[in-house]
């Protein structure tokens, strides 16, 4: 009798960019680690928690460096391989950079995978990274209790055109490039109550590259840039808030989601990250009267390689939108705008 292979997400206690640690856990780690920069060619490290670090060379061009690797919140190890891949090129992508190599991160629970599953997952990264132009160079794996997996990616940018969390400007629009949804979708999973169109639809989102992000970040109309993953879109959201000095007023009915998305949310299909992303940081956060818990739910939900969210001029983000649309990301939508105030996100109806 030939062996049934585990489900992937069986095997992990948490999956995609929910294993994250929550954003109060992660800013009492390093409370005492961000220090002065002393090193001149340092533009970028972790004093916005921005998505990844800059280094400048010269003149004409910076150094961009990140790493990102999960659990499985998909059984398809090529799928999961996919969209671990996407979600770590992403960061550089949202920095405005053009990504040139990547190292393989893997831990294996040797003794409950099959190596042709684990040859799979590797398969979706390569495959990736070959769509974006890029070789997967060498790499590090352990044996480890939960498969993981994820990719170190180097990138190159023009000093001109880094973008920042932290540089959204007072009157701004805000744009998000892909639906919400991801978190509640791998939560059905688990459950095995995703039908399989909403599991389409899922993985065509988290597999789109978020290259518009090096278009994008050439135009001068556009003055921050962060990718939306476990914290959820405030999450997100507020680190921009911060970093700016300014508040983010989010329009609730025009953040776009997925199809299935409020309906399983309404069921109960939600990850304790969406939960432990309200635990750390809903104080800063303003709701309407009287919005339901499942709809904030889609607002906490923890993405996995998520859109671009975007703050630019208000006279280009009609343009901006429909440029995105136009470059493969059909849910991109104008959501909001940046005001003068205390740092915060106000959400409107």
């Amino acid at each position: 009798m030939t062996e049934v292979p585990p489900r992937l997400t069986s095997l992990a206690h948490g999956g995609g960019c929910g294993c994250k640690l929550a954003p109060s856990v992660l800013q009492q780690l390093l409370a005492e680690q961000i220090e002065s920069n002393p090193f001149r060619q340092l533009l970028v490290g972790t004093e916005t928690g921005d998505d990844a670090a800059v280094w400048q060379i010269d003149d004409t061009i910076c150094v961009l460096a990140t790493t990102d690797f999960f659990m499985p919140m998909v059984d398809d190890p090529y799928d999961f391989g996919r969209i671990a891949a996407t979600n770590a090129l992403s960061d550089i992508y949202a920095m405005g950079g053009q990504p040139i190599m990547a190292l393989a991160i893997l831990g294996v629970p040797l003794e409950k995978l099959p190596t042709y599953m684990v040859r799979e997952i590797l398969k979706g990264g390569r495959d990736i990274c070959a769509t974006a132009g890029i070789p997967v160079a060498g790499g590090h794996s352990i044996d480890t209790p939960e498969p993981i997996y994820g990719l170190a990616v180097i990138g190159t940018c023009r000093p001109a055109d880094i973008r920042r969390n932290s540089t959204a400007r007072s009157g701004d629009a805000l744009i998000l490039t892909k639906g919400l949804g991801v978190g509640i979708y791998s939560a059905a999973i688990k459950r095995q109550a995703l039908p399989r169109c909403g599991y389409e639809e899922m993985i065509a989102s988290t597999t789109i590259l978020n290259r518009i992000g090096v278009e994008l970040a050439a135009e001068a109309s556009v003055h921050a840039i962060t990718d939306v993953t476990g914290f959820g879109l405030i999450g997100h959201a507020l680190e921009m808030a911060r970093g700016s000095g300014c508040v983010l007023v989010i329009r609730d009915h025009d953040v776009p989601v997925f199809a299935q998305a409020a309906s399983l949310a309404e069921q109960g299909f939600v990850t304790g990250a969406s939960r432990r992303n309200w635990a750390s940081y809903g104080d800063a956060v303003r709701l309407p009267k009287g919005m339901p818990e499942w709809r904030r739910h889609l607002l906490t939900d923890p993405q996995t390689s998520g859109g671009l969210l975007i703050a630019c001029e208000p006279g280009s983000a009609d343009a901006l939108v429909e440029r995105a649309i136009a470059s493969g990301y059909p849910s991109a939508r104008a959501i909001g705008c940046v005001e003068r105030g205390r740092p915060a996100v106000v959400i409107e109806e």
